[in-house]
């Protein structure tokens, strides 16, 4: 099998963990090449022979790859993108797709009038945990879901916030770590309706938010919370409960809680709780912990990148995913400013 060659547009900590999953399998892959202007990339790229731009355009036509990750800062998506899509370059745009909601809906129809597969990077989606949570909630063992609930609350260093874009818009916790919580709430409880939100930027005094708490209706009528914040310290949040991430303790705690009319699911956990036919609300709840195998969510990620590429799968995160995501996560920063609900479609169709 001939390895596919995928180059890297973006060589900061996302980009970085795309580029070990490459080089830690080079029968299935190749790093066509690394572009980022930075002396440290151009270091890193020299040190492991691997083809170095500063310029992405040169890139694309000289390194000649078969597919492109985009992991730059959020407002060169678009650019980055598109130039891929022009060269008919399949092409891996890390979240959010886009830093707006009317540039995400170009390029995706841009790329579908070229025939160009986009794919985004909301990795938890290639995680088995969530892989399983959605079966479990597909396959009717917690019934209709009702009532949701999200938590990512966490607390980040002081330093975090020493480069200038993320203390501007679109820097705040709601677009860079609440954006995971929006794409894994549509994975498992389907299409985001509306959503009424308050913000706040009092914590870090930021012209950004470093708290958000919104209210949701979903398509299918069930209703949910989404609570964010990155200035407090606790347990419950993605990172410390799925040891998806080596970097953070594990503290076995849920950050999603999914109420169905026969029983409910804690994510990622994965309990699943329920009542006996014929039981009712002072009787004990029946509990069990769905298995799952673990696996690295950025390689099964890659896989399907790969699998695209030569045209064996889809995407199993699109463009329109990537939109549509982006879009109700918007809504959230959207709402809180203008003080009313706000309709995921409404955005779209405004673009």
């Amino acid at each position: 099998m001939t390895a596919t060659r995928i180059a890297i547009v973006g060589a900061g900590l996302i980009g970085q963990r795309h580029l070990q999953v490459l080089l830690n399998d080079p029968t299935a892959y190749a790093v066509a090449a690394i572009c980022d202007p930075a002396p440290a990339a151009e270091a890193q790229a020299n040190a492991k022979s691997i083809p170095w731009f500063s310029d992405y355009r040169r890139m694309l036509d000289e390194a000649k790859p078969q597919g492109v990750i985009v992991a730059t800062p959020n407002q060169l998506h678009i650019v980055v993108a598109l130039e891929c899509i022009a060269r008919k370059l399949p092409v891996l745009v890390e979240k959010p797709l886009a830093d707006s909601v009317r540039a995400a809906v170009e390029l995706v129809d841009t790329a579908k009038r070229a025939g160009v597969p986009v794919l985004t990077g909301h990795h938890r989606r290639h995680n088995p945990i969530m892989r399983k949570a959605a079966e479990t909630i597909r396959g009717g063992a917690i019934g209709r879901v009702t009532a949701v609930v999200a938590i990512w609350l966490s607390h980040k260093p002081d330093d975090y916030y020493n480069v200038a874009w993320r203390r501007q818009p679109g820097g705040g916790t709601v677009l860079i770590n609440g954006i995971h919580d929006i794409d894994c709430l549509r994975m498992l409880c389907g299409e985001i309706d509306s959503i009424q939100a308050f913000a706040a930027s009092s914590a870090r005094g930021f012209s950004v938010e470093d708290t958000a708490a919104a209210a949701i209706r979903f398509a299918s009528g069930a209703l949910g919370t989404v609570t964010i914040s990155d200035t407090v310290s606790t347990p419950w949040s993605w990172e410390w409960g799925s040891q998806e991430n080596p970097f953070y303790p594990h503290e076995g705690r849920d950050c999603y809680l999914i109420a169905g009319t026969r029983g409910s699911l804690a994510v990622p956990s994965l309990e699943h709780w329920w009542h006996e036919p014929g039981q009712g609300w002072g009787d004990p709840l029946t509990r069990r912990r769905i298995p799952v195998k673990p696996a690295d969510a950025y390689i099964e990620q890659m896989r399907n990148f790969a699998d695209v590429i030569h045209g064996r799968a889809a995407p199993v995160v699109s463009g329109e995913d990537g939109a549509r995501t982006l879009a109700a996560t918007m809504a959230i920063t959207e709402s809180a400013a203008q003080g009313r609900p706000v309709r995921v479609d409404d955005l779209l169709k405004r673009g």
